[in-house]
This record gives structure tokens, sequence and C-alpha cells, in this order.
């Protein structure tokens, strides 16, 4: 049986089947343990809004710590396929301006070892390699970076000159904890037929496209009919559709914007992951496809220029837009208020390929969203 002191603090596993690095050479955790290091891991993804929005924090804390003994190293776990490519991964690394190690983690080896099950999860290792602290999610980062000085001070760094951050994060926007279900903030909805089908299967939550022809066949070209009336947490297709895997694909080339995804929300963000792959005929995806616009409509108009995201663009016409020119997360509205919405994305392009939606709540919208 194990002594108190290790069930408390058990030893960290080390980094497992890992991939490409950035920022750094390979290094293990024994060999940071041996250095007298702190290291704190970041489970991560690219296109996870929560992910995204705790990297400032990171930010701020590999520079204020790594002078101090504190390594930071961002273990990148994908959730879709294109987050598995190395140059991926390293463009997002330059877009968020991230400093510190990253190492890709794309056979989940590292993500089991931890048995973790977050994105993001952070797990704080002193340097006797003993795991003293984990939070999983976003928030609590005055805890957690006083949790970082508590245990750089036991091994040995002075951190008394660097001044401790008090921000717990973003407040939630009021009204957004309210009690039925159809003005909750809108869930993750995801698009592709292996979270739909599971959904499906398991019977805990319901299925996230509204469409029953949508399960009866997986990759399949379906031409859907908009209902016309949406319930929150739930995707709505009109036009024909091609579902696969991790995502929902427009199956034709169209001229007019008659094909489009739709749905109700509840927040006051409102981001998609999308991505120029082509899925033509014959081809099994992940094919780079051509750039594309789509239109994005909230309450069947276009975005005011007051909510909009930082990836909203407009037209002479004053059509709201955004160009989607790589795979990635895509920022399309962004509210003061909390409050409920209709938002329908479309487009010509056979390529428009649509994996994931995710929703906000913050207090005068997304901090820092559209600087």
């Amino acid at each position: 049986m194990p002594a108190p002191q290790a069930m408390e603090h058990p030893a960290a596993p080390d980094l497992l089947r890992t991939g490409g690095w950035v920022n750094s050479e390979p290094f293990t955790l024994d060999e940071m343990q041996e250095e007298g290091k702190v290291v704190l891991i970041d489970f991560w993804t690219y296109t996870c809004i929560n992910c995204i929005r705790t990297l400032p924090y990171l930010r701020d804390w590999h520079e204020k710590y790594a002078d101090h003994g504190l390594v930071i190293l961002g273990v990148h776990t994908p959730e879709f396929a294109f987050e598995h490519e190395y140059d991926n991964v390293v463009e997002a690394v330059g877009k968020f301006e991230l400093e510190y190690p990253i190492v890709q983690d794309n056979e989940f080896g590292t993500w089991r070892a931890f048995n973790n099950r977050y994105w993001p999860a952070k797990y704080l290792i002193d340097h006797n390699g003993n795991i003293r602290y984990m939070h999983f999610g976003e928030g609590a980062y005055d805890e957690t970076e006083m949790k970082i000085r508590d245990i750089l001070t036991e091994a040995g760094f002075d951190v008394s000159s660097v001044a401790a951050g008090s921000d717990p994060g973003p407040a939630r926007a009021e009204g957004s904890r309210v009690a039925t279900i159809e003005e909750s903030q809108t869930r993750e909805l995801y698009a592709g037929y292996e979270r739909n089908y599971g959904a499906l299967m398991a019977q805990q939550v319901p299925p996230y496209v509204r469409h029953v022809e949508y399960y009866e066949a997986p990759d399949a070209r379906v031409m859907y009919e908009d209902p016309g009336e949406y319930i929150n947490h739930f995707l709505y297709l009109n036009g024909l559709w091609l579902n696969t895997l991790e995502s929902i694909v427009h199956a034709r080339e169209t001229e007019d914007y008659e094909d489009y995804i739709a749905l109700k929300f509840y927040g006051t963000s409102v981001n998609v992951v999308m991505s120029p792959e082509s899925h033509g005929e014959g081809e099994e995806g992940g094919v780079p496809g051509e750039p594309y616009q789509v239109r994005i409509y909230l309450d069947d108009g276009p975005v005011p220029e007051e909510q909009a995201g930082k990836d909203i663009m407009y037209d002479s016409e004053g059509n709201s837009f955004v160009n989607v020119d790589e795979s990635r997360m895509y920022f399309l509205v962004n509210k003061e208020e909390f409050g409920g919405g209709e938002l329908r994305l479309t487009s010509n392009s056979p390529d428009f390929t649509v994996f994931a939606f995710t929703f906000g709540s913050y207090e005068g919208g997304e901090p820092g969203r559209n600087s």
C-alpha cells in the first residue's frame, strides 16, 4: 500500500509516444527533475476555445517565471484530424505568440498516461517529480499562479521580486445562469457523425444535428430541408450536405447561397471551426481545397459591426462574411450582453466544411477578442 504522501502527491508519468516539438529540443520530465525545475503541463489543442482563453495567462506565467525555475510544457493533443499536422501546430503557436515548449501528442500517449479527460487541463509538477496541483477547464488563474509560486519557493527559487497576479478570470454575463434549458448557453455543437452517432447510441445527451435523415448512413450525400423553426442546442441544414466522421461538408457548388447550416443560440459569443478541405466525389477528405467565403447572417441580417467577432468582414454591399483560408476556429459573434439569436452560415463553395460551434457567456463579451 502506497504511503500517504505518495497517494496525496502521485509521481508524474513521463511523456509517452510524443511527436514533433516546437520552441524546444525534446526533453523528459526526469531531465527537468534532475535540473530541479518545476513543470506546468498544459493539455490543449489549438481549435479549442476553452484552451484559447487560457493562453494569455500561460504567456504571462512563462514571461514571469521562466527565469525562476518554471517550465511550461504545452502538450498538444488534437481533437480534429487537421490538428495532427505539425505545420498547422507551428502556425498556431506563432499566431498565439507562445514561446514556451510545445510537444505533439497525436497518439494520446501522454494524455492517457496522465489519465486526462479534459481540454484544457493543467498539472503542476514539483522538483521531485510529483503532481502537486491540477486544474481542469478555464478560470482559477489567481489560484493556479499562487500554487506555482509556492512550489517554486519550495524548490529553492526566489519569486519575491515577481508580482503575483490576482485575476481569477472573466466574469459570467448577467442572465447566463438561467433555469431553462432553452435559454441556457448553447452547448458545443458537433457536425461530424462520430459525435452525433455516439450521442445517439449513448442516449445520455441528444445528438447535435436535428434531422432524422442525417442518421440513415455515414458518408452520405443527403438533400436536407430547413424546418423553419429552431430549438436551442441543435444544428439545422438546408440543401445538399455530406456527413463525414468529423464534419459536415457542402456537397455541391451553388450560385445563390441557397444551401446553409443554421442554429439558434444563447450566449455572448459564437465561434466555428471550419476548413478549406476538398471532399469531392471519390475523395476521402483532408485534401487541400480552395479558400472560400462564408456569409454570416445574424437574425436574418448581416452581423452588426458592434457585435462582430474579429474574423468578420464586410463586402461592398454590406454582407458580413468570413474568408476561410486555413483550418482553424473563426470568431463570428461577440456581444456585450447575454441573449439569444439565430445564426445562418452559407457558401457557394463545395469545400465549405464545418466541424463544430462553440459559445461563450462572458460579461461584456470575450475579453480582447476584437483587439
